[in-house]
């Protein structure tokens, strides 16, 4: 049962995920590393199941994954407490661990930071993932909220939806006099494309609809993980991409992109998912970035 675990060996193993070995967590803890092989053991022992793998670092086992995202949660319950008490608690800052694509951090994300009131004293920390993988941070605990692309709540999160970010199917206008020859739905799949990473397939999805599943996206690809840097090299030509329309917007009007199919927008829709808690900085967040989607994304 839940009441049977010690919050002690839980903190332990929160410890050991987080510094990766035993011998780390030991040194962040203050204690010998036979302590926290010791605790992780009795844990074990008292869930009846395998909570670690020990690898190097070591990496929590899906059941591990539970009760790290409880020590998280606990820890920022405590943080709360501590704030409403008026105690200062050990000093350490109120951190906020927030997964976010970088097409979000790139064009509106930051402005939430910005946002939320000082007086808070809040401290983000941000993990840069694909939209469509935020929210395997969430499962595993890493993370208290994130931005995502799926409406299914991880369990014990709520989610609530942000809106939609457009892409546009752009390229240079050099590259585009020299490639674009003939219907679009022909030449594209053959043509040099730029792609986030190897797990990036927004612009092999646009081909097959254009395509009615007939072609992917060229194996001539360039691989761009980063979303300003992904815009630069649309724009210097190195191959076409979906781009945001707040990044693809300016480069248009000063005739830096040229539009492939104008009237074939992709529509992502974003979500915000956070841990279940009664936690007030949650909230203001979760409120803060609500309004800020609600100015940068379509409805």
């Amino acid at each position: 049962m839940m009441t049977d675990l010690l919050l002690d060996q839980v903190r332990t193993l929160l410890a050991v995920v987080d510094e990766g070995t035993f011998d780390a967590a030991a040194a962040a803890l203050h204690v010998t590393p036979s302590a926290i092989s010791q605790r992780v053991k009795a844990l074990e022992q008292r869930t009846g199941r395998v909570l670690l793998l020990r690898t190097k670092p070591v990496r929590p086992t899906e059941s591990g994954e539970v009760l790290v995202r409880l020590a998280r949660q606990v820890a920022r319950l405590e943080r709360d407490a501590y704030a409403e008490l008026g105690l200062s608690g050990t000093g350490e800052p109120t951190r906020v661990s927030v997964a976010v694509n970088a097409d979000s951090l790139a064009t509106w994300f930051l402005r939430v930071l910005m946002r939320v009131p000082e007086e808070l004293r809040l401290y983000f920390e941000l993990r840069r993932e694909d939209e469509d993988h935020t929210a395997a941070l969430l499962r595993e605990g890493v993370v208290m909220a994130a931005v995502t692309s799926s409406p299914d709540p991880v369990p014990g999160c709520s989610v609530r939806s942000l809106g939609r970010m457009r892409y546009l199917p752009v390229a240079a206008p050099g590259f585009a006099a020299r490639h674009l020859g003939g219907p679009l739905e022909q030449v594209l799949p053959d043509l040099p494309v730029v792609a986030f990473d190897r797990r990036d397939d927004f612009q092999d999805g646009f081909v097959r609809r254009l395509t009615r599943g007939r072609s992917s996206a060229s194996a001539l690809r360039h691989y761009v993980p980063t979303s300003e840097g992904f815009v630069e090299a649309v724009a210097a030509g190195l191959g076409w991409g979906l781009v945001p329309e707040a990044q693809a917007d300016p480069l248009l009007r000063t005739g830096r992109l040229v539009g492939l199919a104008p009237e074939r927008p992709v529509d992502v829709p974003l979500y915000w998912q956070q841990w279940k808690l009664d936690s007030p900085a949650l909230a203001q967040v979760a409120e803060t970035v609500t309004a800020t989607a609600g100015e940068a994304l379509r409805a």
